[in-house]
């Protein structure tokens, strides 16, 4: 991204006609972001940016592109994701979202931070260079994401995310959640402050605030928003100057109720963008990734263009990156993508820096995800005195009122019930035929070898255990069971592996899916990560678990920062007030 007068002088000589063009597409149906009309034209390409639009004069090129007749849009943004969820490295990834359309993507890069600090972060993009699509760092603002409350591997501190912030690839201040400002705690307001002082923006998480509070966060310069689940939480944040990002990931199906919410009320979309937050590689390779969003939009009533702005230009604009990205315009990079419709979104070709990197739902080239330092693979470090009596919730008496965490349908947030369990030699029992199962959080990282369990329904396991090393945003061991001995093996299977997903039943290992980059990410391709996690999830629907994404949803229910409950090492945890709570209420 380095620019030098000498490179700009080159593209003014062949934007005037007086010398060569790297490229020439013809035979184009240009989409004008600017303007919402579309209109018949050529690019002149240099440098790998865009530098004369439908010249009059007689194009010269080393390279001529016949477009067909197809429409040109620029290429689509992933406004907000964390890489790491994919379960690919981010050179395995590009097989899955280029062939898509996606040519840029804002990473907050918190996995790998939580799990292995500054040095993790550093080997994630050490070779971003590389990649035929652009990423630009969300710095991560809350590693730890609940100090205090959960054991991570690694920190940011202040210092460390000033830095971060100065780099060229930085775009803002990655996702605080509302705890970091409604208490006022003064280390992520020097953070926001370091943000401005770089002049990026901050980026929110402002899940489960009411209005007062909403205005606190506002207040504090948060930019934009991707938990509106119901449209008049995406309205209530437009209205106090939050953009809102609308999430369309594995366990957020969030397009369709704020979409048609837009529709109904006829709600201008310039601060409306589109992400993706969290998404498996599965469901990015059967139904999209960005063009996802964007087609079901279409399909819900939207118009094209509109759409389109939605992952473009609205994107761009917002991270202060519009004279680079998000228009097919002189002075901008050639990142652009052709289409045989516009009402059907899937790319025939897609381009970055005037170079096709994509064609018919293939990637050009395909990259290594090999190359990540030793020290990432060797990030699970369970304690020697771990036993299956550490998944027991003890208790003396008959029944215990225990607390439940009770899973939403298609969203990551929860909701807390007490139920009344029986007591079989001093220790609470799940029950099972009301799909009320074991959940526990084991520390992974060698510190102190805390074990956190409770209760969950949602999952309808029938026998055995799931567990994943992926577990946001702490990363211990998370595990769902029917009992302690299949938990204890789940774990001690995923320390085997370094990280992965895992199956068990009747004290046999069904199936497990390595992830020994950071306990997070596989270094296969996507194909190979494909097949296993499919063979994952078919292992999971043997158990009797009927959710559509069981080890996205196991990710997510530990989080302490999404409402109401939350598990970690430390236990239970009630995510509005922060702070631990008993599992078991109440014992007769």
């Amino acid at each position: 991204m380095k620019e030098s007068v000498e490179s700009l002088a080159q593209e003014l000589r062949v934007a005037s006609g007086i010398e060569q063009a790297d490229l020439h597409i013809t035979n184009l149906q240009i989409v004008d972001v600017f303007t919402e009309t579309v209109f018949p034209g050529s690019m002149v390409v240099k440098n790998g940016k865009i530098v004369a639009i439908n010249p009059t004069w007689e194009v010269k090129a080393s390279n001529t592109f016949d477009a067909e007749g197809r429409y040109a849009v620029p290429g689509f943004m992933d406004a907000h994701v964390h890489i790491e969820p994919t379960l690919l490295t981010p050179q395995a990834l590009s097989s899955v979202i280029v062939p898509w359309g996606t040519t840029v993507m804002f990473v907050d890069a918190m996995e790998i931070a939580n799990v292995a600090g500054l040095s993790g972060l550093q080997a994630l993009l050490s070779n971003i260079e590389e990649l035929p699509y652009r990423i630009f760092l969300e710095v991560s603002s809350r590693v730890p994401t609940a100090p205090g409350l959960e054991t991570t591997g690694g920190e940011l501190g202040l210092v460390e995310v000033a830095e971060l912030l100065k780099l060229d690839i930085s775009s803002s201040l990655g996702e605080l959640d509302p705890s970091k400002i409604l208490g006022i705690r003064e280390e992520y307001l020097a953070k926001i402050l370091s943000a401005r002082a770089q002049r990026k923006i901050a980026n929110g998480h402002a899940i489960g605030l009411n209005w007062d509070q909403l205005n606190v966060y506002a207040a504090a310069g948060l930019s934009d928003d991707h938990e509106s689940v119901t449209y008049d939480e995406l309205f209530e944040r437009l209205r106090l100057g939050i953009k809102a990002l609308i999430r369309e990931g594995s366990t957020e199906r969030n397009v369709e109720a704020l979409v048609k919410g837009v529709l109904e009320n006829h709600v201008p979309t310039e601060n409306l963008m589109f992400c993706t937050d969290d998404k498996h590689v599965i469901d990015i390779a059967s139904e999209g990734h960005i063009s996802y969003n964007i087609q079901k939009s279409i399909d819900l009533g939207l118009e094209p263009i509109t759409a389109i702005k939605m992952a473009t230009i609205n994107i761009a604009k917002h991270f202060r990156l519009d004279h680079l990205l998000g228009a097919l315009t002189p002075g901008r990079y050639a990142d652009f993508v052709l289409l045989d419709s516009l009402d059907k979104i899937k790319p025939v070709y897609v381009f970055k820096d005037g170079k096709i990197v994509a064609e018919s739902g293939k990637l050009k080239q395909e990259l290594s995800g090999n190359g990540f330092p030793e020290f990432l693979n060797s990030t699970v470090k369970l304690s020697p005195k771990l036993s299956p009596e550490d998944f027991a919730v003890l208790a003396e008496g008959e029944r215990a009122k225990v607390q439940v965490i009770n899973l939403y349908p298609d969203q990551i947030i929860n909701f807390a019930t007490q139920e009344w369990l029986e007591i079989s030699s001093s220790k609470v029992k799940p029950f099972i035929d009301k799909d009320i199962l074991k959940l526990a959080v084991v520390e992974r990282y060698g510190k102190n070898g805390r074990v956190g369990v409770t209760f969950v329904r949602g999952f309808n396991l029938k026998s055995g255990a799931l567990a994943s090393s992926v577990s946001h945003d702490h990363h211990n061991l998370v595990i769902v069971g029917t009992n302690d001995e299949d938990m204890y093996l789940a774990a001690q299977e995923i320390a085997r592996n370094q990280g992965g997903l895992v199956a068990v039943q009747n004290g046999q290992v069904l199936g497990v899916l390595p992830l020994p980059i950071g306990g997070l990410m596989s270094p296969l391709s996507a194909d190979l990560v494909m097949q296993q996690l499919n063979s994952m999830n078919e292992l999971a629907i043997g158990l009797g678990c009927d959710l559509p994404a069981p080890f996205m949803t196991l990710s997510f229910i530990s989080l302490p920062t999404v409402p109401e409950l939350g598990l970690t090492d430390y236990g239970l945890i009630d995510v509005l007030k922060h702070k631990v709570i008993p599992s078991v209420l109440e014992i007769k």
